[in-house]
């Protein structure tokens, strides 16, 4: 596969899409070229192949999950493949999909235990006929369909998709980059490709990281190479050891493990001899130059008054920083570059800065430390990185990273850079989200409505979703603001084929129902938690007389109308109690279980009421919990002061009960309550003596549940009552900062002191502690564990 790649025309038509998808699932590069000769063209081992039925089988043969297969069988399928797409009568192609439903009921792939070329080659057809899809849509063809969707969902699949419709659009803009758009690592070699994620531990994880952070995994596990997970700790004024074990957690949360754990602060003795080496190269210098006067004159094209010093006082210089004296400490060092490069990040970049604080591992016996720019490219070589992935905003700065290894004379690293993701009325600014939570507007850095790892994940994001989310974005270039619908929609995906159903019933105002004139004796009934995937598991449901139904239902009923008891059966609605308030009090309905359901407009869900002299157990307190965005603007500009913005009311909580299969349940797992919509456990709470189990709603990515369910407050009401919460909320700008030296150590935006204690990564370090059970998550189990 190293010696393999894949060209495709995106304009082609028609697209073949079994090609591609093929491709992406055995690891061939694939590249979309805007000016290729070929709709699709395999160059592999020294020839090129440019029939799509003979790049099938050229795949086939250098992929070791298709070498189960015969040409016989790959050629019936091919067969098979070419009446569908042939635009056969409708009768022939029901035919087709009747024999394909078939030969899949008791199958998961057409041939052996993974999918093969023969899967790939027939879901490509699917994809490229509307009238095949169109009559799969009836549901006709269960099987097959179950099928199509599996394979749609791989991530491999949805990454190919996405960059197809990336590179069309590409090219539709007229633009060139859809000639050098590539699904796959430039240059990879299968088992020998590193790449790395390097958080600062300074933080946690969010929505923003994970893309790279996944993407990274991906592109490791897909050629079979190594992921290396490095904190970047170059900076003692903002990290801690403890952040180390939550970004651990996080990734933990993902579903994403290292191969190697390291530290930039591994390196410091070697880059601290690059360094000297840089400067008596000439390629560095001393520079005491105040921070905004550098910057003007950086910005200006000016070069500082201390360029062309000698390498014998920048080698004194970088002597008195590495000892932190008085003088020492108002120099930093300079990559002598270029003075007026038209790219600002060419302008001689500082490469060390001196820094007094103590390290978190070093301790004090570093008093310079590398900036990110100087280090990062050079732990890159050193650490054997063959693939830096990084987000597109760092684009301007390839052309340093590549010049600091070519100055010292290290190996090459390739850059991959991708569009960060950025969503609506989110915040990912880790100095606005301390903000919330000094403020006490959220519980904590795992509250459901953060856009932290452990935010979404508790508010019932899957590993799976996910994944697949952040790839079907992975290779796109565009700087998009993204709406939540499709984040939330692709979890549903996952989540819809899985998901106990359960009832609850909104506590207020309940409706007691008598049925039959109570002549119903209480019966407990096992009944499919899921009625489409019985490997769910059971359920016990009681049947008796006397139930309770909700006050919005009971509402809506009219005298004589029938309905349908979901999970029972119909009734008649035989006589309503009204109070002179309008609230329905009590009903009387007569079973009709010999009537149609598909007649009835209303399906409603109920709880047989409990009773002291009956065998009905007492229905379980639930607190279904609801979520609003924390901001009312979709995107806060950088000079906004967040307290302007702030949602007056985001947490909508609903008090209800449920029956006692909710008992069952653990933290983490995710269900539906029907008509209401899918939740996560979220643990028992207890107040004033009664314990109850609360429930996080999962948004569905439907336009209602995406909504915000608040009226955008006025601006100086919002700022009001933000900053009377918990102190002086952030001004524009911050407070004014004393000018000070480019070398001096960039203070810490928030404080942190409120951090918990976690076991540490490495040794026997101690760390203080508070709160930890304030904050802790809790471990999500997979979606696909829970059946």
């Amino acid at each position: 596969m190293s010696n393999s790649t894949l060209t495709l025309l995106p304009s082609a038509t028609p697209f073949s899409y079994a090609v591609l998808v093929f491709a992406a699932f055995a690891g061939i590069p694939v590249v979309f070229d805007a000016d290729a000769s070929q709709p699709a063209s395999l160059s592999t081992n020294g020839q090129v192949v440019t029939d799509a039925d003979e790049i099938i089988k050229a795949i086939a043969q250098i992929t070791p999950t298709s070498s189960s297969e015969n040409d016989a069988k790959i050629s019936f399928f091919l067969a098979l493949q070419t009446a569908i797409s042939g635009s056969p009568a409708y009768a022939e192609l029901v035919a087709s999909l009747d024999s394909l439903d078939d030969h899949l009921r008791f199958r998961t792939y057409l041939i052996g235990h993974q999918p093969s070329a023969s899967d790939w080659t027939l879901w490509g057809t699917l994809k490229g006929s509307s009238q095949a899809l169109g009559i799969l849509k009836r549901n006709a063809h269960p099987h097959l369909s179950r099928w199509y969707s599996h394979l749609e969902s791989l991530p491999t699949t949805q990454t190919a998709i996405a960059s197809y419709h990336d590179a069309k659009a590409a090219k539709a803009k007229g633009s060139k980059s859809a000639a050098s758009f590539a699904l796959g690592l430039e240059g990879a070699v299968e088992g020998q490709v590193v790449t790395r994620f390097p958080p600062e531990p300074s933080g946690y994880l969010h929505i923003g990281h994970t893309k790279a952070a996944i993407l990274n995994q991906y592109f490791a596990r897909m050629y079979k190479g190594k992921l290396i997970i490095r904190f970047d700790d170059t900076n003692p004024s903002k990290e801690r050891s403890e952040f180390e074990q939550t970004i651990l957690e996080d990734l933990e949360l993902m579903g994403i493990k290292g191969d190697v754990i390291s530290h930039t602060s591994d390196h410091f003795e070697k880059l601290y001899e690059l360094g000297l080496q840089i400067i008596k190269e000439g390629n560095a210098y001393a520079d005491d130059t105040l921070q905004e006067e550098m910057r003007a004159q950086r910005f200006d094209g000016i070069p500082s008054k201390r360029r062309d010093a000698t390498i014998e006082e920048n080698l004194e210089r970088f002597a008195m920083m590495k000892e932190g004296t008085e003088e020492g400490r108002r120099w930093c060092i300079r990559a002598k570059i270029s003075v007026d490069n038209p790219n600002k990040a060419m302008r001689d970049p500082v490469i060390y800065r001196c820094n007094e604080l103590p390290h978190h591992r070093t301790g004090d016996k570093w008093k310079v430390y590398p900036t990110y720019d100087f280090a990062c490219p050079l732990v890159d070589s050193i650490e054997g990185v063959t693939h830096a992935l990084r987000t597109n905003e760092y684009r301007d700065r390839n052309p340093q990273y590549q010049w600091m290894l070519d100055a010292l004379k290290l190996r090459t690293v390739r850059v991959w850079d991708f569009s960060r993701i950025n969503f609506v009325y989110t915040l990912l600014s880790k100095r606005k989200l301390h903000w919330f939570v000094d403020q006490k507007l959220v519980k904590g850095w795992d509250d459901p409505r953060f856009p932290t790892v452990r935010g979404i994940r508790r508010r019932g994001m899957t590993v799976e979703a996910l994944t697949q989310f952040m790839l079907q974005q992975g290779p796109s270039q565009s700087v998009l603001l993204l709406e939540w619908d499709s984040f939330w929609a692709t979890n549903k995906k996952v989540i819809d084929p899985v998901a106990p159903r359960f009832w609850a019933t909104t506590k207020s105002n309940l409706v007691k129902v008598t049925i039959n004139a109570g002549s119903i004796p209480a019966e407990t009934k096992t009944l499919p938690r899921h009625k489409k995937n019985p490997e769910v598991g059971t359920k016990s449901t009681v049947f008796s007389s006397f139930i309770l139904v909700e006050q919005e239902d009971a509402q809506s009923f009219e005298d004589q109308e029938e309905i349908t008891l979901m999970d029972w059966g119909n009734a008649f609605v035989r006589s309503r109690d009204v109070s002179p308030s309008g609230e329905v009090t009590h009903i009387e309905m007569e079973l009709h279980l010999e009537g149609d359901f598909k007649k009835t407009k209303k399906k409603i869900t109920w709880l047989s009421e409990p009773k002291p002299d009956s065998a009905t157990p007492p229905l379980v307190d639930v607190r279904l919990l609801d979520y609003d965005y924390l901001i009312t603007k979709k995107t806060l500009e950088k000079d906004d002061d967040v307290a302007d913005f702030v949602t007056p009311v985001t947490e909508f909580p609903t008090d209800a009960f449920s029956d006692t299969n909710v008992l069952d349940l653990k933290k983490g797992d995710i269900i539906q309550f029907e008509r209401k919509g899918y939740y996560i456990y979220d643990g028992e709470v207890e107040a004033d003596g009664k314990k109850t189990r609360e429930f996080v709603k999962i948004p569905d990515g439907k336009a209602a549940g995406i909504a915000s369910k608040a009226p955008v407050p006025d601006a100086s009401a919002a700022a009001s009552k933000a900053k009377s919460a918990g102190g002086k909320a952030w001004g524009k700008g911050g407070p004014a900062k004393a000018q000070q030296s480019e070398a001096a150590p960039k203070a810490d935006a928030t404080p942190e002191s409120t951090m918990y204690s976690v076991r540490p990564v490495y040794g026997d370090q101690v760390l203080m502690a508070s709160d930890l059970d304030d904050i802790k998550m809790y471990k999500v189990r997979e979606v696909y564990d829970q059946v």
